[in-house]
């Protein structure tokens, strides 16, 4: 962050704001630093350790990678970093209790065909019964991956946060994938989940903003179009022959809406991402893809309206609703090598209470 950024956050209030001198004499007042950690988030003593900062490649992506394809806002680095933290906590944890966490598919490039790594994968990773309900396909998927090593993360914003992430997902190697919370599009949310598991077939790490409108847009790197058309083949399965038996969709068979919405059902990828795979293909022109988005995004605006609408009908009737900030998907491979770790002595109960989020009282359900 810029020094000038950082001055003006942390004297954003005050009536004499901090200057530079302030941060770089040789004594630093306490509030100050107090202030710095609301934005870093890292702790009073982090500041205080003598120790100079490593650029270790092992520490951190930031320092594996100059660049991303996503322009990164502080909110996604404070996540990047909080999940590297964790990964490499967990690496030390499973070492000391000799939980073997090795890799158990080969890495591929972006010379194989995408389409066939997605028919490989979905062997042992793709959910032996799929489910249409969107959150429990998704728990199906998390746990699959468990299984094959494979350790996925959400992460949860609140609504009402200041600055949120503008990323949708990343890969850490070699085995991690971050997801964050698409309560309102889960589809969106499993296709990210899709995306980066291509990245850990190619074993190349990104952070990004994953969109399935990406998929038709030719001015992305290989290794995003590679991703992209894994997460395709992977989700969709034997319904792409009937996608790619399809006539041009326009307005006399009405863009084969009903087709297309029920092959969304059976996958559960997007209608719209299905239609942008018809762009892709050429299936549909530029200008109807445009008039079939333009009314899926309209559709959902005004279902967005009529349940914000509710919710007001319902606040005035007295109503009340019960809100809470829905609890991220616990990997269960994650809650293994804690469960591990606890029986083993390495960690205490408060510690892995702490880690899973849970109460006290609720351990007994995860021992």
């Amino acid at each position: 962050m810029p020094l000038d950024n950082l001055l003006e956050r942390i004297s954003d209030g005050l009536k004499n704001p901090i200057t530079k001198p302030d941060l770089f004499s040789e004594d630093i007042k306490l509030s100050h630093l107090k202030k710095i950690d609301k934005i870093f988030n890292k702790g009073i003593e982090f500041y205080l350790n003598p120790k100079p900062i490593l650029e270790n490649k092992e520490a951190s992506i930031f320092f594996r990678k100059n660049k991303f394809n996503s322009e990164l806002n502080i909110g996604a680095k404070k996540i990047v970093t909080k999940f590297e933290d964790l990964k490499i906590t967990l690496s030390a944890i499973s070492k000391l209790a000799d939980i073997k966490l090795e890799r158990k598919f080969p890495i591929y490039s972006i010379n194989d065909n995408p389409r066939k790594v997605a028919e490989i994968a979905r062997e042992k990773l793709y959910p032996k019964n799929f489910s249409s309900n969107l959150r429990d396909f998704l728990k199906a998927l998390i746990s699959t991956f468990a299984e094959n090593n494979i350790m996925v993360f959400e992460f949860v914003e609140a609504w009402n946060k200041i600055e949120t992430a503008n990323i949708n997902g990343f890969f850490l190697s070699p085995n991690v994938i971050v997801l964050k919370r698409h309560q309102k599009s889960f589809r969106r949310e499993i296709f990210t989940l899709a995306h980066e598991l291509g990245h850990y077939f190619l074993n190349e790490e990104e952070i990004e903003e994953v969109d399935v409108k990406s998929i038709s847009q030719k001015k992305l790197s290989k290794t995003e179009n590679w991703c992209n058309e894994f997460a395709y083949f992977f989700l969709i399965n034997k319904y792409s022959k009937i996608l790619d038996g399809l006539s041009i969709a326009d307005s006399f068979n009405d863009y084969h809406f009903g087709l297309i919405k029920e092959i969304s059902g059976k996958t559960n990828l997007s209608v719209l991402a299905l239609y942008t795979r018809l762009l892709y293909s050429k299936k549909i022109s530029p200008k109807h893809y445009n008039n079939v988005k333009i009314e899926l995004e309209e559709d959902y605006r005004k279902k967005i309206e009529e349940e914000n609408r509710q919710k007001e009908i319902d606040k005035l009737s007295g109503i009340k609703r019960k809100g809470s900030t829905p609890k991220p998907i616990n990997s269960p491979l994650y809650v293994n090598v804690l469960q591990t770790a606890l029986y083993d002595g390495i960690i205490g109960e408060y510690e892995f209470c702490k880690k899973l989020n849970i109460k006290p009282e609720k351990i007994s359900q995860y021992i």
